[in-house]
């Protein structure tokens, strides 16, 4: 029986939790945190790694390194094991679980590292390994490991985003979800979602969110929706948590029906999340979401028909947007009079086909990199940069209720805006490099 310390730096991620469960539930003795302090010397260090910026973290780096040094294990698994090479380049550890861990975990963790065992990938000398992809990991599992702490988080409002399925029918490009759990839906069996809220509320839940990409293809089969059993689980989880302590926020503007939409208004807080991410119909078709700006407006007004607050995230700086698409995004934002809006730079993740789009474009083309020329000169912003401080300011000017940009809010956004353009930068020429060593 192993002591295994799961590190999910920052908040605990539901994959984190997961693979807690998994491992505990396999006879291991399991501690989760989200903090990154040393686990005992010569431990096995398991790291839910969620961001590419995790592998640039120097306080990462230096736990591995020493932990490593001291005679303890690490396997890094997560979102960024879509890119093994570039976590096994950047962080060294002694092997990345690549894609759906759940049954690879715990081999690894009870056989070790090989080259016949799949899903993995590791060092030998200088050559990078990875083996063939496991497959995908049965969708009923054993309950997560839940912090005793799990209350105490919240990410957009919520103590945890509970998977309810996986998979997602869109083609968006710098979306990671399709890549990592396919584009087929695979659904989890209700009274097991409800047992695992029930769980998460045991443990002080204080809400609980639904996760899995869009909320309202749960129960999907064959690419046709299923509503009636969207609304069972909306139904079920309120039943536990409550309707104001459920939210199902992120749903795509062509999966909503008026049945999706009463059950939204009368099991849970009330919000719709739409990913827009532009006013252009151009970028729209380049960013692969599927959608027109007219069906966002017909999304948007069908929620308001249902009595619903409508939150929208948007995209600046996506490679060949041009001035004039931003325009139109500004104008969508002014006619749309959103209840909340999201804005952010389009940042490339590895395994992406925008990833693969920043590696082509060059510099002195993508608005990433180049010098904002315009009225935010004085601030020394790229034009991507630029982009996101203005969108941030010009939507609160187009809320329901006017939100006035303060001096404190005017530094916030703009900190904002220039810590995500070293983000991203940091990001690209992270990309660039691996890209250029297999070329």
């Amino acid at each position: 029986m192993d002591n295994i310390t799961i590190l999910s730096p920052g908040i605990y991620t539901y994959g984190a939790m997961l693979i807690g469960g998994v491992l505990r539930d396999a006879g291991h003795r399991v501690t989760l945190t989200r903090t990154a302090t040393a686990p005992p010397a010569g431990s096995l260090l398991l790291m839910s790694l969620f961001s590419t910026q995790h592998l640039l973290d120097p306080e990462i780096r230096n736990l591995i390194r020493t932990h490593r040094a001291g005679g303890g294990t690490v396997y890094v698994g997560g979102p960024v094991s879509a890119a093994p090479e570039m976590v096994l380049g950047e962080l060294a550890p002694d092997a990345v679980v690549v894609g759906e861990g759940e049954e690879t975990v715990v081999r690894l963790v009870e056989e070790g590292v090989s080259d016949t065992l799949p899903g993995i990938a590791f060092l030998d000398g200088d050559q990078v390994i990875v083996t063939p992809p496991a497959p995908p990991a049965p969708i009923d599992r054993p309950l997560p490991l839940i912090p005793d702490d799990i209350g105490s988080q919240s990410i957009r409002g919520a103590s945890a985003y509970i998977e309810t399925h996986r998979g997602c029918i869109g083609g968006c490009t710098f979306c990671q979800v399709p890549r990592f759990f396919g584009r087929m839906i695979r659904s989890r069996p209700l009274a097991d979602i409800i047992e695992e809220v029930e769980a998460f509320a045991a443990r002080g839940a204080t809400r609980l969110s639904v996760s899995g990409g869009t909320g309202s293809l749960y129960g999907s089969l064959d690419g046709e929706m299923d509503p009636e059993a969207f609304v069972a689980l909306l139904r079920g989880m309120a039943g536990v948590m409550g309707p104001r302590n459920v939210s199902s926020p992120d749903i795509r503007v062509d999966c909503i029906t008026d049945e999706v939409l009463d059950a939204i208004r009368q099991y849970t807080i009330g919000w719709v999340f739409f990913g827009i991410e532009s006013g252009s119909d151009r970028v729209l078709r380049m960013m692969g979401k599927g959608a027109t700006v007219r069906e966002v407006e017909e999304a948007v007004e069908r929620c308001r028909e249902h009595n619903l607050n409508v939150a929208g995230s948007f995209i600046v700086g996506y490679p060949g947007e041009t001035e004039r698409d931003y325009e139109a995004t500004k104008d969508l934002i002014a006619g749309l009079c959103l209840d909340d809006v999201f804005v952010s730079s389009a940042e490339p993740i590895p395994g992406t086909p925008l990833a693969d789009l920043a590696v082509r474009t060059p510099r002195e083309k993508n608005p990433a990199f180049v010098p904002h020329t315009g009225e935010y000169r004085p601030l020394d912003l790229t034009e991507s940069e630029a982009r996101c401080f203005d969108l941030m300011m010009h939507a609160d000017m187009y809320r329901p209720q006017i939100r006035l940009v303060t001096d404190e809010i005017y530094s916030a956004y703009l900190a904002e805006a220039k810590k995500q353009g070293r983000d991203i930068r940091a990001a690209t020429d992270l990309i660039l490099r691996y890209a250029r060593s297999r070329e």
